[in-house]
């Protein structure tokens, strides 16, 4: 049997191993828990700010890694405005190495919108000094392939507009990102759109894009082929005051803004022509006045006859038809023909209280009913004798905006319920109860004898088949030093559709007209603002879920036999 010796030299060795091993973990256990510790410390503070050092408010975690402006998007979350992270390029004149005068000719080469002498006083200028903002990638790779060390690439915090001038007039701008808006929803929802607890979340307006694009495109080729001095146009939803499209032109882009300081609105292609500029509208009032008539009593017959044999003298001036008619005619037959005298009668037995009221009920008296800053206020007459009723009836004497109509011919057609227009796309729970400003059997009736004007009168070159499109034109000279001037025309078209079931307001004008071969020369409503409408419904229309219909239409049998195989005439 063996025998095993062991050597008390050696236990100890194997003691000694064994003690050192059990050192070296309890280390590696005391550095792992200290690396958990100052893990969880960090992890702890920066939940910390990332929850409660925005005071309070709120947030996630990322809130800082979040955009300080919030995104404008339309209704269909198109972006429409966003806040990004931009290539800036700039040049300190002390650290160039090249000739100026060479290099300004380079830059001018990548940024030929740029004059090439804007270049060069920036390049010899004192300073540090911005050569561009917002250049794209490409661009400052180009200017970088230029091997110039004075030149500096700064990344900074930018507002784009992705759309460029698409509803430029309703974004509007904000000249920092981190700033204050300018004007349009930017200066409006200024508040909303920098709020901490809110970062993150995109601003829905209500605007369709799409819609916007078509109003836009058609406004701008009539036009051109008017040689009109601008243009606009807006579409409401009749039932909830949701501006789907707002339209100015001409237009800007909001990326690269220019200076127009101190020119007038008529001058300035910033200036929202919808909101911001006031015009006597002429015959589009004469629907809203002979619906007051309807309410008040005074108007108790579509057969009832008006003296409209001869131009009405009232006061020293004579109201007169562009088209005389030289006979008496009933009220669809001032619609129909667009008779002044026929409209001021209605309005002279009516008085001028019941038209006050209205128009006082339709915001006619204040600015314009919509988020915007810049909202002009309307012309109020200083006084309303005998004349001022008779003409304020059909749209002279009064001065209000293109939005202030709409408006108004959202409340004729939808049953008779006024409502701001919004910016703000509405949830079902949050569109406005509004005020009952029209009868609901005023609205009905009115509703025929809009879509009567469109198949018959002075609104037939809107009608889009199967839309069922009702409205009425307006063609009104323009004011000048106490007279109008003939040569000067604002012509507009207050329409909506489908009359069976009103579901948008469509307006368009235009500024002073010329006509061309196709309209014979004719510069009225008819045949200038009226055909833009036919247009943008055929192709807008289906983009709102609305098909034509051929077989459906309003009933106007009752009132057709009331105009005598007339033909209205082209306003």
């Amino acid at each position: 049997m063996a025998t095993i010796i062991v050597q008390p030299g050696g236990a100890r060795a194997g003691r000694q191993r064994i003690n050192l091993t059990a050192i070296a973990h309890n280390r590696l256990m005391l550095l792992l828990l200290l690396f958990l510790a100052i893990t969880a410390i960090l992890i702890g503070r920066l939940t910390w700010v990332g929850f409660f050092a925005d005071g309070g408010r709120g947030g996630d975690g990322l809130s800082g890694l979040l955009p300080a402006r919030a995104d404008i998007v339309d209704r269909n979350g198109v972006p429409l405005a966003r806040t990004m992270d931009a290539y800036s390029i700039a040049v300190r004149p002390s650290k160039l190495i090249g000739e100026p005068a060479e290099l300004a000719r380079k830059l001018h080469e990548i940024f030929p919108d740029e004059p090439e002498t804007e270049f060069y006083k920036k390049l010899i200028g004192k300073g540090w000094a911005y050569l561009r903002r917002r250049a794209l990638p490409e661009e400052v790779a180009a200017v970088n392939a230029l091997g110039e060390i004075g030149i500096e690439f700064p990344r900074e915090k930018e507002r784009l507009y992705p759309q460029r001038t698409l509803a430029a007039h309703v974004l509007g701008f904000a000249p920092n990102a981190d700033g204050v808006g300018g004007m349009g929803v930017e200066a409006a929802f200024n508040d909303r759109l920098i709020d901490p607890a809110l970062r993150g979340q995109p601003f829905a307006i209500s605007i369709d894009s799409r819609v916007q694009g078509a109003l836009e495109s058609e406004l701008y080729a009539q036009m051109v082929a008017q040689n009109a001095k601008g243009a606009g146009g807006v579409i409401l939803d009749a039932n909830t005051g949701e501006v789907i499209a707002m339209a100015s032109i001409p237009v800007f882009d909001p990326n690269k803004l220019q200076n127009y300081a101190g020119k007038k609105c008529s001058d300035s292609p910033l200036c929202n022509h919808i909101v911001q500029a006031r015009y006597e509208l002429g015959s589009t009032f004469k629907p809203l006045s002979i619906g007051a008539a309807m309410d008040r009593g005074v108007v108790t017959s579509m057969s009832k006859r008006y003296d409209a044999t001869a131009p009405l003298a009232v006061a020293g001036f004579k109201i007169k038809d562009d088209h005389p008619l030289g006979r008496w005619v009933n009220v669809p037959q001032i619609l129909v023909h667009s008779s002044n005298i026929g409209t001021a009668r209605i309005a002279d037995e009516m008085g001028a209280e019941p038209l006050q009221h209205l128009f006082r009920e339709l915001h006619f008296d204040q600015r314009a009913p919509i988020e915007l800053n810049e909202r002009a206020k309307s012309i109020w007459p200083s006084s309303w004798g005998r004349i001022t009723t008779m003409t304020v009836s059909y749209g002279h004497g009064i001065a209000v905006t293109p939005l202030h109509l709409a408006a108004a011919y959202a409340a004729l057609v939808n049953g008779g319920m006024w409502r701001p227009a919004t910016l703000r796309k509405l949830k079902p729970d949050e569109v406005p109860q509004g005020h009952r400003v029209f009868s609901a059997a005023t609205s009905a009736r009115m509703r025929q004898l809009l879509r009567m004007i469109v198949s018959a009168g002075t609104g037939r070159s809107a009608n889009a088949v199967g839309y069922r499109i009702g409205g009425k034109t307006g063609s009104a000279e323009k004011p000048e030093e106490g007279r109008y001037n003939k040569t000067s025309l604002v012509t507009t078209f207050a329409a909506a559709f489908p009359m069976d079931n009103p579901r948008y307001v469509v307006l368009t004008m235009m500024d002073e007209p010329k006509g061309n071969a196709q309209t014979f020369g004719l510069r009225t409503a008819a045949w200038t603002a009226a055909p833009v409408v036919k247009r943008v419904v055929e192709r807008t229309a289906p983009m709102l879920g609305i098909m034509p219909d051929e077989q459906r239409d309003v009933d106007i049998s009752d009132l057709m036999p009331l105009l005598g195989g007339d033909k209205g005439e082209k306003e």
